[in-house]
């Protein structure tokens, strides 16, 4: 039975858009992809392995929404203007959840 929603499409765009929330969330701006997948995605119900989450990762910075350092296992996420002009709904990136307006 199909309910007409593609959940694989709907979780891999909220995750991005939760991704760019955390990176903002922080001081730095800044988040290794093993927090990402072991504290910040599973508390939203996205539990996937670290090349699921490095593959958003590098999807986030192909669009210019963050910045990536690699770390020998770990990809090192930075938010950088365009991430947060979407987090701001300044802009909309394409295949990221745009963020609820407030109060909703």
């Amino acid at each position: 039975m199909s309910l007409g929603i593609d959940y694989v499409t709907k979780i891999r765009n909220d995750a991005r858009l939760i991704i760019l929330r955390a990176l903002s969330e922080q001081t730095n701006d800044t988040l290794a992809s093993n927090v990402l997948q072991d504290v910040v995605l599973p508390v939203f119900g996205i539990r996937q392995d670290r090349a699921w989450v490095h593959t958003q990762l590098d999807y986030l910075a192909n669009l210019g929404a963050v910045q990536l350092l690699s770390a020998n296992t770990v990809k090192v996420a930075t938010l950088t203007t365009l991430g947060k002009r979407h987090i701001d709904r300044e802009i909309v990136l394409e295949n990221v959840t745009r963020p609820s307006m407030a109060g909703e």
